[in-house]
């Protein structure tokens, strides 16, 4: 490659749209596509999109061919008016993207300075020797404009092509991420005139969401029509997305907080929060605001419930231990369960996990306690407990309660769901407390 003539700063002010446009998100890379690399940066990009008012349309992956390359360009610009583009900006000669974008868009790929002192000190920083692979990291498209890196070395660039902006990125999340906070989503923003869009979510534990929405169909048919209800479903949880979008009158945040209510007269026995809040959190909360101790009793579950109980911040004020008794020998001689029990009912039976739950209080020294203990699979079924049989126990100074469930999911969806079973048990019987 011949050198090219060295160019500073590269400049365009393109017309403002009277409307919000259309995204289409665009990934580049084999590894996305084998499943080697799990596409975070979508997900990341359409929740910042839509904090702005702008939608994302189209989510495509796209391999590193050039050829594919510019069919799925040509194929966006159809169907979008923002495009976004991340991956192919690295150094190495899989790394395609920079060079289709500079044919695609018809410029010679020149020598950005600025990028180029940048690289040099990232490299003396670490007393790195830079090779002419890392230079060419600084030669970019002669029509575009230079998106500056802070935490890397290959700069974004930002296209402005017969209406259609184009934006290319690095993959890596921290440097898309970095480059879509400083860049990319202030000048969309001045760009487009957009009507706000506000989310609300509440949290939903214990109950399906075909069942929710029977409860509350009339409710959500008579919300505005600026108004829309999505339904989210996760391992034993469902999150309930209220989306408003401007409508021209005042305080649309006020007037969507203000359905909540009914809601709640609704389904207020299974919304644990009305914010984005793992079920843990939740229940760390009503721990400290009862003043509660916790610890758990696990076989099946292998320590999760303990695992996610103890990931909150500051869950060290509530959350004192676990004893994870895979064995039946750890269940008599850690938890206190009989050997009777064991003999006549079984490990996994609701009479063994009672025992567990109130051994645990014993011998953790915790005001409340939970356990578990089932078949996880994808052996271990008995004549009269099939594969996914779990048993669930709640303890307490005054009450002990237990529950049976069979799931039928593979062994790994099992352990979760048991996991997620039982912290909603928890929350239940917390909530109903009198504080």
């Amino acid at each position: 490659m011949s050198s090219p003539a060295p160019v500073t700063d590269l400049l365009f002010f393109p017309t403002t749209y009277a409307a919000p446009p259309d995204v289409e998100i665009m990934t580049i890379g084999d590894e996305l596509l084998y499943g080697q690399v799990i596409d975070t940066n979508s997900a990341f990009m359409g929740q910042e999109l839509g904090k702005l008012g702008l939608r994302v349309r189209q989510i495509s992956s796209v391999s590193d061919r050039a050829d594919e390359i510019v069919a799925a360009l040509d194929q966006a610009r159809q169907r979008a008016q923002v495009v976004l583009i991340t991956g192919g900006l690295g150094p190495t000669k899989d790394d395609l993207t920079k060079h289709v974008l500079a044919r695609y868009f018809g410029a010679e790929l020149v020598l950005h300075a600025p990028t180029l002192r940048h690289v040099e000190e990232i490299f003396q920083r670490f007393q790195r020797p830079m090779l002419d692979v890392n230079r060419q990291q600084a030669l970019v498209p002669a029509n575009c404009e230079v998106l500056h890196n802070a935490v890397g070395t290959a700069p974004g660039m930002w296209f402005n092509d017969q209406g259609t902006v184009f934006v290319s990125m690095p993959g890596v999340p921290f440097e898309m991420k970095r480059l879509m906070t400083d860049h990319v989503l202030p000048r969309l923003q001045a760009l487009f005139h957009l009507a706000p869009i506000e989310h609300l979510v509440v949290m939903t534990a214990g109950l399906g969401e075909s069942f929710l929405a029977a409860k509350i169909a009339d409710w959500e048919e008579a919300l505005p029509a600026n108004i829309k209800l999505a339904y989210l479903p996760s391992f034993g949880a469902v999150r309930l997305r209220l989306t408003g979008t401007a409508d021209g009158l005042p305080d649309l945040r006020g007037r969507m907080l203000a359905l909540l209510p009914v809601l709640r007269e609704r389904i207020g026995e299974y919304v644990f929060a009305e914010e984005e809040t793992p079920l843990e959190a939740a229940i760390g909360k009503l721990l400290l605001a009862r003043n509660l101790t916790i610890g758990t009793a696990e076989s099946c579950t292998g320590g999760l419930v303990a695992q996610r109980l103890s990931s909150v911040p500051g869950s060290s004020a509530y959350f004192r231990g676990s004893i994870v008794a895979y064995h039946n020998d750890i269940k008599q001689s850690e938890l206190g369960v009989q050997a009777e029990t064991l003999a006549q009912y079984g490990a996994v039976s609701e009479a063994t996990v009672r025992e567990m739950a109130e051994g645990a209080r014993r011998r953790l020294g915790v005001d409340v306690a939970v356990a578990t203990s089932g078949i996880a699979g994808p052996t271990g079924a008995t004549d009269t407990k099939k594969v996914g049989t779990v048993c669930l126990a709640y303890a307490d100074a005054t009450q002990t309660i237990s529950k049976e469930y069979v799931l039928d999911r593979g062994r790994g969806l099992n352990v979760e769901y048991a996991a997620q079973s039982l912290l909603t048990l928890l929350r239940q019987q917390l909530a109903a407390m009198n504080v």
